[in-house]
């Protein structure tokens, strides 16, 4: 087994950040769906010594990113929301709590989450979307002429981009391809490969539990 990322997040420079036009501080509200906007929009501020109001709510898609803002501040409840469930429609639910006077930034990649933005777009709040960092192929080619996998697993749909970049002509043949998440499902299959393994799934809440059913039921037959 081989663990190796198809992918990687590069980081925008403050001088690309400015030429988006967008002032920080003129926001009450930052919208985190993930480590890497954290670590990106911290890591901006520090670079363009930004400092962020005491006052500012942050609104995080889970209680780990949540927890996770303690290494950039001064962690009070009273400021920092996350959803119930780690879904997007219960962060929604908790942003919709506080809607109100608040101007709303959601720092992201090249490729932000719609359901959020048209969130905002329908209850018509002040808000912008800074890109913050990309999401860019790894060069993998000699990683998959070199060894034949029984099975590759993706865990992003830019994942699945990044095999036809490397390989535009890849056929999956015997190979198994397996998922994780709904997005990243979709991009398989929109791909035209055959998806062999889900996760999340009511028996498999993880990929290494889909593993372990997938390979069980094999070994069945």
């Amino acid at each position: 087994m081989d663990f190796y990322p198809f992918i990687r997040v590069e980081g925008l420079s403050a001088k690309d950040f400015r030429k988006q036009k967008i002032d920080i501080q003129n926001f009450t509200a930052v919208i985190f769906t993930s480590r890497n906007a954290v670590d990106h929009f911290f890591r901006i501020c520090e670079e363009m010594k930004i400092k962020v109001s005491q006052d500012c709510k942050y609104f995080c898609i889970t209680e780990a990113i949540a927890l996770y803002l303690q290494k950039f501040i001064l962690y009070r409840k009273r400021k920092v929301f996350y959803g119930a469930d780690g879904s997007t429609k219960s962060l929604l639910e908790v942003m919709n709590k506080h809607r109100d006077n608040e101007k709303f930034l959601f720092p992201s990649s090249d490729s932000q989450r719609k359901d959020v933005e048209e969130w905002l777009k329908a209850n018509k709040c002040e808000y912008a979307i800074p890109t913050l960092y990309k999401t860019v192929s790894n060069d993998v080619k000699d990683l998959l002429a070199d060894t034949e996998y029984d099975m590759i697993v993706f865990f992003s749909p830019y994942g699945v981009k990044s095999l036809f970049e490397n390989i535009p002509k890849f056929e999956q043949n015997g190979t198994r391809i397996g998922a994780f998440g709904p997005t990243t499902s979709a991009a398989v299959e929109e791909a035209g490969l055959r998806l062999d393994v889900k996760a999340p799934a009511p028996q498999a809440p993880s990929m290494v539990a889909a593993l372990e059913q997938y390979l069980a039921e094999i070994n069945k037959k």
